[in-house]
């Protein structure tokens, strides 16, 4: 995939996963999705990519740590995202602190 820019909504072709990339990487990635690169014009093919378990999940944070990679997911599928064959892991939450 050439290089992916803040603000891009991708599309996976093997699931209804849909994200926006909040932090983009420095150099070109490849973004996967359920196994099949995702694009910003890709449509669902039937029967395709791997199953998953949990998939993706609606208003999380996908982080590679490798590439800086970061992605909000804004439509939830059964895949799972990845970065250059590396799975992309939920963001944790800031801690606030104590209102003591």
């Amino acid at each position: 995939m050439a290089g992916i820019t803040v603000g891009t909504r991708l599309r996976s072709a093997s699931c209804g996963t849909e994200v926006m990339v909040i932090h983009a990487p420095a150099d070109p990635v490849e973004l996967t999705c359920g196994g099949r690169p995702m694009s910003e014009d890709a449509e669902v093919t039937a029967a395709s990519g791997e199953p998953a378990d949990g998939g993706t999940l609606l208003g999380k944070r996908y982080v590679d740590d490798t590439t800086g990679l970061e992605v909000l997911c804004t439509r939830p599928g059964a895949g799972v995202l990845s970065v250059d064959g590396r799975h992309l892991t939920i963001k944790a939450p800031k801690t606030l602190p104590a209102s003591d």
